[in-house]
């Protein structure tokens, strides 16, 4: 299974699944392309490190639609077939994502439906709550709203500010991420609605 990684800043997900694939743990999967919808982030750099295709597909200046005909371009011509957001900084529409039926999943830093959309480390942290965590999800037309794919939980301490809680959740995003791309491109995963369960 050929696999295309949406990413917007560090790539820190990223990086995960290169360093996965080198150490042959992404089973069936392989990383096809890197896709940045800004020039110049660390994320373009780690991909020409591991040799990895890296394109940018510059949203700024250009309609959402022709941002996401440009996108679903990039994909096409690297034959990708499951789509990974991996710190993707823009929200895809229905038009995109019915393209990829339970073919795009998002790693999102807290326990869905709690604390979607940006900052969740620091929405975890105001709103007092004492485990968020990591969610992995199928894409679809809502923010942050598609079926779970994996969750795994993350304390909040009393001592944590947002940087300190989201070093935490990202070690678990940089586990769990991996694993669910090596499952999904094995055929070990299967959806029914909103339950994923495993075949």
């Amino acid at each position: 299974m050929r696999v295309g990684v949406l990413v917007s800043g560090q790539g820190t997900n990223l990086q995960s699944l290169i360093d996965a694939e080198a150490a042959g743990a992404l089973g069936p999967a392989t990383l096809a392309v890197a896709i940045s919808n800004k020039p110049g982030v660390p994320a373009l750099d780690r991909a020409a490190k591991a040799k990895l295709a890296a394109v940018v597909v510059p949203h700024a200046g250009v309609s959402r639609e022709t941002f996401e005909d440009q996108l679903v371009a990039a994909l096409a011509s690297h034959r990708v077939e499951l789509v990974v957001l991996a710190g993707f900084m823009r929200v895809l529409t229905a038009r995109f994502v019915d393209r990829y039926p339970l073919a795009i999943i998002n790693t999102h830093p807290s326990l869905l439906p709690a604390f979607p959309g940006i900052d969740a480390a620091a929405q975890a942290i105001a709103y007092g709550a004492k485990v968020t965590g990591v969610t992995i999800h199928f894409v679809d037309a809502s923010l942050d709203g598609g079926p779970i794919i994996a969750q795994e939980s993350v304390p909040v301490l009393e001592t944590d500010d947002p940087a300190a809680l989201q070093a935490r959740i990202q070690q678990v995003e940089h586990r769990l991420l991996p694993d669910v791309v090596r499952r999904l491109a094995a055929g070990q995963l299967a959806c029914e609605g909103r339950r994923v369960r495993a075949k």
